[in-house]
C-alpha cells in the first residue's frame, strides 16, 4: 500500500488515551539508518515526534550526530567537536551494517532550512536531544543554535540532561518547547540503590525548571512500579508530560510493555521501529 493509503505511525488511540511513539534518531523503520536528513524530513511532513541528537563542531554550530566522535557512524574519524562545517558536510552517513552510504551528514542549520521550507504537518515536533554539557557549550554555539532554530522553533523542542546547557540554548527562542532527562549522570544508577522514588521525582522538577517533557528510561519506570510507585503519575500530578525510551526492535513481550506503558498513561514512547510497533499495537 502507498504512504497516502496507510496511516503514519505517529499516535496511538487507546482506552486510556493515546500516546505518540517518537522516531527514535529520525528511524521509521527499524532497517533505516540514524539522522537520514530526508527521513527526517518526511517524519515532519507527517506530523510525527522525530527525534535528532546534536553535537557542536568546530567553529560553532551543531551536527546532527550522536557520538562525540565520527568512527562509528560516519565515514570521517576523530571527534565531532574539532570538525569543521565544512568537514562535515563532505562526510557520510553510516548504514546499519556499518557501511557508508550515499547521504552526507546532517548540520542543524541546513536541516532547519529545509524544514522552514518545507510543509510541517500538524502536531510535528522534532526534538532536539542535546548530547553536549554546559561546559563544553561556547557562546558562538549558543548564537549559531539561536539563529539556525528561530524560523521553526515552534516545531520544536530541546532536551538534554544538563538543564543549565538548555536554558542557555533555548533564552533567546520562546517558542522553543525544551524538556529535560534526568536519568544521566548515574542518577539511574543511584535510585537503584536508594529506591527514593519521591526524591528522584522531587530533584528532577527542580532540574527541570519551566520544561514540561520529562524523557524517562523504561528500566526506571518497571523498577519503581516493583516498588509500588507510579512514575509517571507523579510526573502528571506536577503537570508534566512523559517520555519512555527506548523500544527497540519488536521483541517477544514488548507489544505487553508498550499497553502496560499506555495503561498507565505514558505520553510518548521512544522507539527505532515506529511503524513496526505502530502495526503491532493498532
Amino acid at each position: 500500500m502507498s504512504e497516502l493509503m496507510t496511516p503514519a505511525p505517529t499516535v496511538i488511540v487507546h482506552a486510556a488515551g493515546s500516546t505518540w511513539l517518537k522516531w527514535h534518531r529520525g528511524r521509521r523503520r527499524h532497517a533505516d539508518f540514524e539522522f537520514d536528513p530526508q527521513r527526517i524530513r518526511e517524519g515532519m511532513r507527517l506530523g510525527a515526534s522525530v527525534e535528532i541528537d546534536l553535537r557542536r563542531h568546530a567553529g560553532g554550530g551543531f551536527a546532527v550526530l550522536h557520538d562525540e566522535t565520527l568512527d562509528r557512524a560516519t565515514s570521517g574519524s576523530g571527534p565531532v567537536g574539532l570538525a569543521s562545517a565544512e568537514t562535515l558536510r563532505a562526510l557520510h552517513l553510516r548504514d546499519n551494517g556499518g557501511a557508508a552510504t550515499d547521504v552526507g551528514v546532517a548540520l542543524l542549520g541546513d536541516l532547519c532550512r529545509d524544514l522552514a521550507a518545507a510543509a510541517i504537518g500538524e502536531g510535528a515536533l522534532l526534538q532536539l536531544d542535546l548530547k553536549e554539557d554546559n561546559s563544553t557549550l561556547s557562546d558562538s554555539d549558543i548564537c549559531a543554535f539561536a539563529r539556525d532554530v528561530a524560523p521553526v522553533q515552534r516545531h520544536m523542542i530541546l532536551s538534554g540532561g544538563d538543564a543549565l546547557a538548555i536554558r542557555r540554548l533555548a533564552e533567546a527562542l520562546p517558542q522553543l518547547k525544551t524538556g529535560h532527562d534526568p536519568c544521566h549522570f548515574g542518577a539511574r544508577e543511584a535510585l537503584e540503590v536508594s529506591g527514593d522514588d519521591s526524591g528522584f521525582v522531587g530533584r528532577a522538577l527542580a532540574e527541570a525548571g519551566t520544561a514540561r517533557m520529562i524523557y524517562l528510561d523504561i528500566r526506571l519506570i518497571l523498577d519503581a512500579l516493583a516498588r509500588d510507585f507510579d512514575m509517571i503519575a507523579a510526573f502528571h500530578a506536577a503537570g508534566c508530560r512523559v517520555d519512555a525510551y527506548t523500544v527497540k526492535a519488536l521483541a517477544p513481550g514488548t507489544v505487553d510493555l508498550c499497553r502496560r506503558l499506555m495503561a498507565l498513561g505514558v505520553d510518548q514512547i521512544t522507539t527505532d521501529d515506529p511503524e513496526g510497533l505502530f502495526a503491532a499495537l493498532a
